[in-house]
């Protein structure tokens, strides 16, 4: 694949263009070598000699996680033995979903990264200090690993260890700059104050945070992401990416959205019904993957709610831009006439200092309604942190999920199940998925 980096600096139309014939050649490559989409195209007897431009994408059928799960390798473009690395990312039906990379697809996914981390303001005389997990078939450490080597700066392996070591290896490695999860980030500044340090005297410029939104819809900070700015003011920068999409939406220094790869990726953003919403109106983030060889994806519907933009951008780009998270399609809850998202509720509880850690269940009761209770760790007696945390839930929920409090390790084991890599802080243990 010919990477195309000027092309985000490059009006939208111009865009357009580049990816429609990419898309008629990534069809023609499906065809030949994906036995998956060779079955669907049959199955709804796709013409793809009508396909001729992005408008035409609205012929194809769409696609989900739940087709990877059920068809894993039938995804797979091309002889195992030009697979030179196997990720994966966690499935909808209790497995993992493999994800096959050629030697082209790894050099993709360093330029993709390099690519981040310029648009992040990365220079080659910057030190990182990668505070990601590389093992376990995590493809992120490993993205975030190429990226920052193709860039030219430098690299200090650290994965997400205790704060202790973290802030040793700060001092001894005058590291300017780190990649994390933004409330380990916030763990960190917590913990440099508790044992007498100043963390805005590090020489920590700026984060590229991963995994955790940082801004709300108006591209503010929302509760985490003040809480990190008010702690340690360093520049933060959000991403948006997945495993399947081998791709990232990086935010440039304005903090107005993550950049679209514009040679990488096609976004489309697609109501309930699969119609296509116009910039500002949330919908659910579908991407087609370029330049992938070993698993392109088509109209990949990711579950996750989001607006883009297109406006030009401060930076220079002219790419579509992408809004934070509002939440996961099949997260989405209703609970007394109310909608909710998780990360609507996880903004209140990161805004409230008596509680220290949480999670968010949802379940079906005996209604057959979804119903939530709040699993908190406090510091306060359980009735006073209700007495003081009800009127907050009832003010900016408009509803009152159930509590229950935990201790501070009943909470780890819930956040840190055996199976899970990432942090977790929302459970669906509905009957009935949503």
């Amino acid at each position: 694949m010919q990477f195309r980096p000027e092309i985000a600096f490059e009006p939208l139309p111009v865009q357009d263009v580049y990816q429609s014939e990419a898309l008629i050649k990534l069809l023609g490559y499906l065809q030949g070598n994906s036995p998956f989409y060779q079955n669907l195209f049959a199955a709804h007897k796709v013409d793809l000699n009508n396909i001729r431009s992005l408008q035409d994408l609205h012929l194809l059928p769409t696609t989900s996680k739940s087709d990877m799960q059920e068809h894993n390798m039938e995804f797979l473009c091309v002889p195992t033995a030009q697979v030179k690395e196997y990720t994966a990312t966690s499935g909808t039906m209790g497995r993992p979903v493999d994800i096959a990379l050629t030697e082209n697809d790894l050099l993709r996914l360093a330029y993709n990264e390099h690519q981040s981390f310029l648009c992040a303001d990365g220079v080659p005389g910057d030190v990182y200090q990668l505070m990601l997990t590389l093992d376990r078939q995590f493809m992120a450490g490993m993205a975030y690993y190429m990226g920052i080597r193709q860039l030219g700066a430098a690299l200090i392996r650290t994965g997400p260890g205790l704060p202790a070591m973290q802030w040793d290896t700060i001092k001894r490695l005058q590291a300017n700059s780190m990649v994390a999860v933004p409330s380990f980030i916030l763990k960190l500044a917590e913990w440099a104050k508790e044992h007498g340090t100043d963390p805005q005297t590090s020489p920590i410029q700026k984060a590229i945070c991963i995994g955790e939104s940082l801004r709300g819809g108006d591209f503010k900070l929302n509760a985490l992401g003040q809480q990190i700015h008010d702690a340690w003011p360093i520049k933060l920068y959000s991403t948006y990416a997945s495993t399947e999409m081998q791709t990232a939406f990086t935010e440039c220094g304005a903090g107005r959205g993550g950049h679209h790869q514009a040679d990488l990726i096609i976004l489309e953003i697609l109501n309930e019904h699969g119609e296509p919403m116009q910039a500002g109106e949330y919908g659910e983030v579908t991407i087609t993957t370029l330049g992938v060889e070993g698993m392109p994806l088509l109209r990949y519907r990711t579950g996750d709610i989001c607006a883009y933009y297109n406006e030009p951008c401060t930076c220079g780009r002219h790419t579509r831009r992408l809004s934070p998270v509002l939440g996961r399609r099949q997260q989405m809850i209703k609970y007394k006439g109310t909608t909710l998202y998780p990360p609507a509720i996880f903004d209140i509880l990161n805004n409230i200092p008596f509680i220290k850690e949480y999670v968010v269940e949802v379940f079906t009761n005996e209604l057959m309604l979804d119903e939530i209770r709040l699993h908190i760790n406090t510091q306060l007696p359980a009735d006073a942190c209700e007495q003081q945390l009800r009127p907050i839930l009832q003010a900016r929920l408009r509803v009152m999920p159930l509590l229950q409090f935990h201790a501070a390790a009943s909470i780890q084991q819930m956040q840190f199940p055996a199976a899970s890599r990432k942090q977790v802080k929302f459970i669906d243990n509905r009957k009935t998925g949503k």
